[in-house]
């Protein structure tokens, strides 16, 4: 299907933009991101129940996307863990629904995945080409649905990221805002690493990647460019580097003494589920095909503190 053409207009013929996933922290800024391409229809939870996939077809069709985004997954590590079920529900069955019914209305799907698809047994920047081998119930079931969709054969972008953060939700980041004013300590985890990714950054490159194979209202992309893209922040850093980070954007913003960390190992830490000691992602696939790169972490982070929170 090399030159395929998805049939179908953007907005000024009707054709929505359909998010999955809408109030979740990438969901949110995606609203936003995608807004200059046409109408924007962003679902949560309530609206599409991933634990329901049979359910998604029904939505899918009725609304005849030319651009399916899903920003809805199950990401609780150690829930998924605990619940590989639900996992694979939510994670693989759901977006394979999602694939086949973009391939029957003529829409473009893109998913998100993950940097857990990876083992981190090695110590450089992952690429699209490295072999996948995920240690934990979470980057199992991802990597289920990756292939899924690649087997529906629909025109898709799948997206690898990496420590997606922003200042609002149960992230590590937030997590950090909320907590370091006023401690005077904090043990975080040191000996794992990845490329930690603003959510608002992800959004723009992924609205990126969409308007780039936008042509006069129709969506045209060579089946050589379907695929795995990885879009992680530039670099690679410890939860201990953001801890540092954050405490270094926030500055005068906390209250007395700058809090000691405390460095502590994940096997202190005692989480249910393993997670890679190394994660981090290369972006040079989307970089050298449609010039789509993230900034380096640390400076997308320091903007994301000054700018966000308050």
């Amino acid at each position: 299907m090399d030159g395929a053409t998805i049939d179908g207009q953007s907005e000024r013929s009707g054709r929505p933009l359909l998010v999955f996933g809408g109030s979740g922290q990438v969901g949110r800024q995606l609203r936003l991101a995608l807004a200059p391409l046409g109408t924007v229809i962003a679902l949560t939870r309530t609206d599409a129940d991933l634990t329901e996939p049979d359910s998604l077809r029904a939505i899918i069709e009725r609304l005849r996307p030319l651009v399916i985004v899903n920003a809805a997954a199950l990401t609780n590590v150690d829930q998924a863990e605990r619940d590989p079920a639900l996992a694979n529900t939510v994670n693989a069955i759901a977006p394979a629904v999602m694939a086949e019914a973009a391939r029957r209305v003529g829409a473009l799907f893109v998913h998100y995945s993950t940097d857990y698809v990876f083992d981190g047994a090695i110590r450089i920047p992952y690429d699209e080409e490295a072999q996948p081998n995920p240690i934990n119930s979470y980057g199992r079931s991802k990597l289920a649905g990756e292939r899924r969709i690649t087997d529906a054969d629909v025109p898709h972008f799948i997206i690898r990221t990496s420590w997606v953060y922003s200042v609002t939700g149960a992230g590590f980041v937030a997590s950090l805002l909320r907590d370091l004013p006023g401690k005077q300590s904090v043990r975080i985890v040191s000996d794992q690493v990845g490329s930690p990714t603003w959510s608002r950054s992800l959004a723009i490159a992924t609205a990126a990647l969409v308007r780039s194979v936008l042509r006069n209202d129709e969506v045209v992309l060579n089946s050589s460019d379907w695929g795995v893209y990885h879009l992680g922040g530039s670099g690679e850093g410890s939860r201990l580097d953001i801890a540092e980070a954050v405490i270094e954007a926030l500055g005068a913003r906390l209250i007395g003494d700058r809090p000691t960390i405390v460095p502590i190992s994940a096997a202190a830490f005692g989480a249910a589920a393993p997670r890679p000691q190394y994660s981090a992602l290369s972006n040079l696939r989307a970089e050298r095909r449609f010039g789509v790169t993230l900034r380096p972490w640390r400076a997308e982070l320091y903007r994301m503190v000054t700018e966000e929170y308050r």
